[in-house]
C-alpha cells in the first residue's frame, strides 16, 4: 500500500510519477524498497488519469444508495440511469483492483 501512497504524493505535488521518485519517498519513510514492485507500479500507471479514477472512486458509494420509490416512468428511466452508473463504476473498479493486485 505504501508504494501506491508514495505515487499519490507525487501526484499531488504535481511531479511525475517515476521509479526514483517512489523510491526516494519510500526511503525517506524508512521503507525497503522492492525494485520490482516499484517498476510494476509505474509501469501499470502509465496512460491512467488519476484525477478520473479518484473522481470515480469517490463518487461510486454515493451512485449505490437505494432509489426513493417512484411512478412507474421515473422508475424506468433511474433503472437505465442506474445501468450507465454501474457500468461506469465497474470501469474504475477494474481500474483500482488490476493497481491492487500488483500488490498481493
Amino acid at each position: 500500500m505504501e508504494y501506491i501512497y508514495a505515487a499519490l504524493i507525487l501526484h499531488s505535488v504535481g511531479k511525475e510519477i517515476t521509479e526514483d521518485g517512489i523510491k526516494s519517498i519510500l526511503s525517506a519513510a524508512g521503507v525497503e524498497v522492492d525494485e520490482a514492485r516499484v517498476k510494476a507500479l509505474v509501469t501499470a500507471l502509465e496512460g491512467i488519469n488519476i484525477d478520473e479514477v479518484l473522481e470515480k472512486a469517490t463518487v461510486a458509494p454515493v451512485a449505490a444508495a437505494a432509489p426513493a420509490p417512484a411512478p412507474e416512468e421515473e422508475k424506468k428511466e433511474k433503472k437505465e440511469e442506474k445501468k450507465k452508473e454501474e457500468k461506469k463504476e465497474d470501469a474504475a473498479m477494474a481500474a483500482a483492483a488490476g493497481l491492487g493486485a500488483l500488490f498481493m
